[in-house]
């Protein structure tokens, strides 16, 4: 290196001026001038003997993230000046070591993530144009530079060839509603650095999928479904009215007769619960949502999510020829809109995560997964004695936390301009974590 060349040739010099000074003791000399020109050299190389920048995790929402992100490697490294003289300097890096199984994975925080995302938008060729937020112009990119932190343990990055062995000669399936694909669309991402998967089936809406890995001879499914019940919009004088009746006992067949071929089924809902809904059972009305009649119950929507979510899973738990099948609900993914919602002006323009004293704990969201939570619990308890497995992929924390990481603008839909997309997530983006969760809870599961 030149810098080790300099020294050299400075070095050499100094020696043979010691040298020639006859009447001084020549050790002593050398001694001396070998001491100071190494101590100038250490001082003023830009070797990594200098201590790095601080980078504090205390506080990372508060931070700023430099933006050195290129859009082909979407790595970041961290490194930021110290927030007061009492810290010491330090280089935060996420442990990537499995943690204790009886650890929760899910209550945690994020903390900045040194290596970013797993996938780009070059090298992922099957993220849909509205996903696609930094070709819909999505310039920000420090949103991709944080990773879940469990606070008892660490949740390992997803290996997309670890799990491809996993899931080798099975089916894996996602019911519910477009976020439920949205999550699909993540984890297609991320197995296609590995292998490229076949688009085997596709129905006329895009709605329902077939993906295929033939070398791990995996099947990769979506089962669209809006309510996991059967429900139908009112219609008047042939106009819809979006206003919904949703029939409580009766499970939609349009996901529940693939069931008996599935080994994994990722179970979610409640998108489509906020609207007027009249819910029916045993050929009775039940409970309204969002309504005022006289005579007529009304039902918050994490009640009906609840009651739709719980004959779900009590068929699952029915279904004779459904042995093998593993089912994980996916609780609550929030949405992130602010200054209205998204047909009255709401956005959702945030660049960073949220603290964890941000999120309010009595929030709608958390109503929602607890009830979620709650029936899957029972289903659980009912399942063991039938040999059936039921799991969550408890999300809905981790995710308040992240209001910069929807399309918001950015989602190129030409027949709703000036509409925000703050329910769906950017690929890549922080919906990636739950395949992180993914991941875990299955090797869980299975060992």
């Amino acid at each position: 290196m030149k810098s080790s060349s300099l020294f050299q040739d400075n070095l050499r010099g100094r020696r043979e001026r010691c040298l020639n000074m006859g009447k001084v003791a020549p050790f002593l000399f050398s001694s001396v001038c070998l001491t100071t020109i190494f101590s100038l050299f250490i001082f003023y190389s830009p070797g990594p003997s200098k201590p790095l920048p601080f980078y504090s995790s205390r506080n990372p929402v508060n931070n700023a993230i430099p933006n050195k992100l290129d859009d082909t490697d979407q790595k970041l490294q961290l490194i930021t000046e110290p927030q007061n003289d009492d810290e010491k300097p330090q280089l935060i890096e996420p442990q990537e070591k499995g943690g204790d199984e009886n650890c929760d994975l899910f209550k945690g925080h994020w903390v900045p993530d040194l290596k970013g995302s797993l996938y780009t938008n070059y090298s992922c060729s099957t993220i849909p144009e509205s996903k696609n937020c930094f070709r819909q112009g999505r310039e920000d990119k420090d949103f991709l530079n944080w990773r879940w932190k469990p606070d008892q343990c660490d949740l390992p990055r997803f290996d997309s060839i670890k799990f491809l062995e996993m899931v080798r000669g099975k089916k894996l399936a996602f019911v519910g509603d477009s976020v439920s694909r949205n999550h699909m669309e993540s984890l297609l991402c991320l197995l296609s650095q590995v292998e490229v998967p076949i688009d085997v089936y596709k129905d006329s809406e895009g709605r329902n999928r077939i993906w295929r890995f033939p070398n791990h001879n995996f099947t990769l499914i979506v089962l669209w479904t809006k309510f996991l019940v059967e429900g139908e919009e009112r219609m008047i004088n042939g106009s819809t009215t979006g206003v919904y009746d949703v029939y409580i006992d009766k499970v939609d067949e349009k996901w529940t007769k693939d069931l008996p071929d599935l080994d994994y089924v990722i179970i979610s809902d409640a998108h489509w619960f906020f609207r007027p809904i009249y819910l029916h059972e045993a050929g009775n009305i039940v409970g309204c949502v969002y309504c005022d009649e006289p005579n007529v119950t009304r039902r918050e929507v994490s009640e009906a999510v609840g009651m739709a979510l719980g004959s779900a899973l009590k068929y699952i738990n029915q279904c004779k020829k459904c042995k093998r099948v593993v089912t994980l609900l996916r609780t609550f993914s929030p949405s992130h809109f602010e200054n209205g919602v998204w047909n009255t002006g709401g956005n959702c323009n945030k660049t960073n995560p949220s603290g964890e004293t941000d999120i309010d704990s009595g929030s709608s969201e958390l109503g929602l997964r607890n009830a979620q939570v709650k029936e899957l619990e029972i289903a659980r308890i009912r399942g063991e004695k039938r040999g059936k497995r039921f799991r969550v992929l408890d999300i809905t924390m981790a995710m308040l936390m992240r209001p910069d990481g929807h399309p918001g603008a950015f989602w190129g839909n030409k027949w709703m301009k000036g509409y925000n997309d703050c329910v769906h997530w950017c690929l890549p983006g922080p919906i990636d974590v739950w395949s992180d969760f993914l991941m875990a809870v299955m090797e869980r599961t299975e060992s």
